[in-house]
Formats: C-alpha cells, structure tokens, sequence
C-alpha cells in the first residue's frame, strides 16, 4: 500500500474568526502549528479593511480569550433592552444580574480577526493567502485539495496557478452569505432584508444595546464606538425605499421606528443591505468536516451566527486533539456535541424570523410574541434561561 505523507494533518478552508480560532485552540490542544494549515480568498490586510459590524456574546469573548485573541477593539454591551414596537411587551436583561462584567461586546470584522493574525503568524501556524480551493476530493486515507493562487485573468502577472494539497482531515469554515451559498438541508428565505448602517444619537444610553421588533422585523441597535451598529430587518420592498432615501428622510424613517427613547438620531453613516435567509446542514463524512457559516447560515435577530460558530470551534479542537488518529470517530463524535445546541440555537432564530416574515401585521403571533417580552420580566426563570443560552449556548 502506498504510504501518503500528508502536507499537514488539518486544514481548515476559510480564515475567518471560526477558521483562525480552531487552528489556534488545535494548538493549545497539542496539535503541532506546523501540521495546521489555513486557506483564505482574501489577505490580511484585505481582512482587518471589512468593517462590518459583528456581536460577540460574553461566552465567545471567553473562547477568544482562551485563543490569545483577547484584548481586541470592542464595545461592552451589559444590558439589552427588548421591546416591540407600538405594544405592550418589554424586558430588560443586564448583565450585573449575572454577575458579569458585560453580556457581549460588538467590534468590528477587521478588529476580530487583526489580533488572530498576528497570533496565527505567531504560533507558525501555516498561512496560504490568498488563494481558492477549487476542488476537495476524499481518500481512505486522506484529504487531498486543489488550490489556486493568482487572480486567473491572463495578464502577463495574473496568470492562475495550482497546485495539489493533503491532510488528513479539512473543515470547510468558508461559509459566505445567505445569497451566496447553495441550498442545504434546511433552507428558508424569510424575504426579508437587513439595512446596515452606524449611527449617533444626542441622548445615546452607554453600553446598551436595544432589539426592537417592529411590523415586519426585528430592529437592532448595539452600541459601538460613538454611536450604535444599526441591524435594520424589513421586507425587500421596504429595504429598497430605505435604501433609495436621502440621509435626512432616512433619519426621519428610523426615528419614528424606534422611538425616542435615545433624543435625535443626529448621524448615519453610508448604508448597505444583503437579503436573509436560513441555510444549515451539519454534515461530516470520515474526513471532512463544516463549521460556522459553512455549517449553518442563520438570521441576525439574537446575534448568534459568529457566536454558534466559535461554539463549534472550540468543540471540533478538542475532538480532533482527542483522536485524529481516528478522524471518523472525531467527527461523528463533534457533531453529537454539537447537535443540541446547534438545534436550539437555530430552532430559536428561526422561529423569532418567520414570526414577522410570514405573519401579517399585528397577528395573534406577533402579539403572543410582545405578551411574552412582558411574562419575562415576571417570570425570572425564563429570561435566566433564555440569557444563558445567548450567553454560553446550550450547556448539558
């Protein structure tokens, strides 16, 4: 039988926080850096440039923490107030309640993945960048990758190249957006937008962050910097009026959706949007393996995407550091671990997205939904459950 001599024993497509966070727990598991390998599209600097606003719960700040990514450029948020817009139906949670410094803290893209860079250059690690893995074919007894360097467009200095890979085990972490991606196991298009922005206030509360459901969708705003990151869920016809506004009709459409609760909206910055949708598949053949976005694409309302996946990060380190020498048994091993809280979290988002995605205004659901923001506040127990598991995720 031929031997095959792997180029590294794990590698990991796509060098995002759920990427780069594994390599680094593989690591501290005992997993040699040389023996890791990371694939990623873009380069560093392209990286640390996204600006995208990104909420981290007080749990994956600990992960990072455990990774050497911790301190990063964050905002606290240490309460979060919840209400619905125009009904009665509010709660506040807060995280002296639970004895914490803070419940999350929302940074941007470039701000998370900067000082996981330098760690990754640090630890030796390998780094292919940038680069696109055009092909997975799986062996008995390895992995082997096609990758392509260069950017494919014939000029005398772009010209594509490939070449071949191995490991004995690849983790798709690469997941994209919603509008991007194939369709999975179980896919939902809410047809519902987000309408992004950064905004000021000339009242802002420090340190909180408001979930505000209105008619057709939850409105977010989480405090970053001298302002607040705006997650705005509407309905695609909305979305593009919004859109199509001047700054001043925009400030004028925002503050009669949230209220005045903080005084004037006084700056926004430049908007975007990008369609919704649920698309979540966790799968894992004897040598392959998704994590993150790759494995479930979820709607922003609770903030859990980047949440989940670091959840899956920190597991799939400790299976493959406990038996990559049986990488099937690791595998099959991570997705039991995973699957309750995976499901809860999903079964959560999902239902809180449809509720206002395919009810009619002010139906029974949606009123139910403001009833229970108030049962919260008076029936502790709950809203202890519900933050503990946006906190930590689910924990047996």
């Amino acid at each position: 039988m031929t031997t095959i001599i792997n180029d590294a024993d794990i590698a990991i497509c796509g060098a995002g926080p759920a990427g780069q966070a594994l390599a680094l727990l593989l690591v501290q598991q005992g997993i040699p850096a040389a023996r890791i390998a990371l694939f990623d599209g873009k380069t560093a600097a392209e990286a640390e440039q996204d600006a995208r606003s990104i909420a981290l719960s007080y749990g994956s700040q600990q992960i990072l923490l455990q990774a050497g990514c911790w301190p990063l450029r964050a905002t606290a948020i240490q309460d979060i107030h919840v209400s619905r817009r125009g009904h009665f139906g509010r709660t506040l949670i807060q995280a002296a309640d639970y004895q914490l410094p803070a419940l999350g803290y929302v940074a941007r893209y470039g701000d998370i993945v900067a000082p996981m860079q330098t760690e990754i250059a640090r630890s030796g690690v390998q780094m292919h960048r940038p680069c696109q893995v055009t092909a997975i074919e799986e062996f008995n007894d390895h992995v082997r990758l096609t990758v392509q360097t260069g950017t494919g467009n014939g000029t005398e200095t772009g010209t594509a190249l490939q070449r071949q890979f191995s490991a004995q085990v690849v983790v798709q972490a690469e997941g994209g957006t919603f509008s991007d991606q194939s369709q999975r196991q179980q896919s939902r298009d809410y047809q519902q937008t987000a309408v992004i922005a950064h905004v000021c206030f000339d009242e802002a509360i420090a340190h909180r962050a408001f979930e505000r459901f209105t008619e057709e969708g939850p409105l977010a705003l989480l405090p970053q910097e001298d302002g607040y990151a705006l997650v705005w869920c509407v309905r695609p016809e909305h979305a593009a009026q919004l859109m199509a506004l001047d700054e001043t009709a925009f400030r004028q459409r925002l503050q009669t959706a949230f209220g005045q609760r903080m005084g004037q909206l006084t700056r926004i910055s430049k908007r975007v949007s990008y369609p919704l949708g649920l698309n979540a598949q966790a799968q894992a053949s004897a040598r392959v393996v998704s994590i993150g976005n790759a494995a479930q694409t979820l709607h922003p309302v609770a903030g859990q995407g980047l949440n989940l996946g670091l959840r899956d990060s920190i597991v799939l380190a400790k299976c493959l550091s406990r038996e990559l020498a049986m990488p099937e048994a690791a595998l099959q091993q991570f997705l039991r671990e995973r699957q309750t809280d995976r499901s809860l979290t999903i079964g959560l988002t999902d239902t809180l997205a449809r509720i206002f995605a395919s009810s009619p205004d002010g139906s029974f659901k949606q009123s139910l939904l403001g009833l229970s923001l108030g049962g919260l506040d008076l029936f502790r127990p709950a809203r202890h459950l519900i933050a503990e598991h946006m906190l930590y995720g689910w924990r047996a």
